[in-house]
């Protein structure tokens, strides 16, 4: 059977299954707290299916004063980390900044749980902020050197 996969954007309809994958991820990536701050923090989000479930979910949150793209609330199935899927929402929605003029520079802000991940795609460490989030749960401030730096 031929595997089917997509990622497309995300829909009102996306919702309680993005925040039932964010329940499976939680407490070892997030905190509980923090499914209040995702509902209210949406703002490009893309899902990735395969055979019409969700398995994985990332966004981008803008900040057009200071010329900047945060990636943001990256979520993978458990059962389904280390298979290349945050590998591809990754360079789809670096895809997607490509083709916006007034984006400059794109950081993101994860955990020393998950910051390894965003060194291989490129984002170097600028700040460490411990407990940050929550007790153990400490903030990693990257940032893409130069949007010219995206690579495939």
């Amino acid at each position: 059977m031929k595997t089917i996969k997509m990622i497309r954007k995300y829909s009102k309809e996306d919702k309680q299954k993005v925040i039932k994958l964010l329940r499976q991820n939680t407490p070892k990536y997030f905190v509980p707290s923090e499914e209040i701050d995702f509902e209210n923090e949406v703002e490009d989000y893309f899902v990735y299916e395969q055979h019409s479930e969700i398995i994985g979910a990332g966004g981008i949150n803008y900040f057009p004063n200071d010329k900047i793209a945060r990636i943001s609330w990256d979520i993978i199935h458990p059962n389904h980390q280390g298979k290349g899927i945050g590998k591809a929402l990754m360079q789809y929605r670096m895809n997607h900044l490509i083709e916006k003029p007034n984006i400059e520079f794109i950081v993101v802000r994860t955990t020393q749980l998950a910051f390894q991940f965003y060194e291989k795609t490129g984002f170097k460490l600028i700040r460490i902020e411990k407990d940050f989030w929550a007790k153990d749960f400490d903030l990693y401030e990257m940032k893409m050197p130069n949007k010219a730096d995206i690579s495939e």
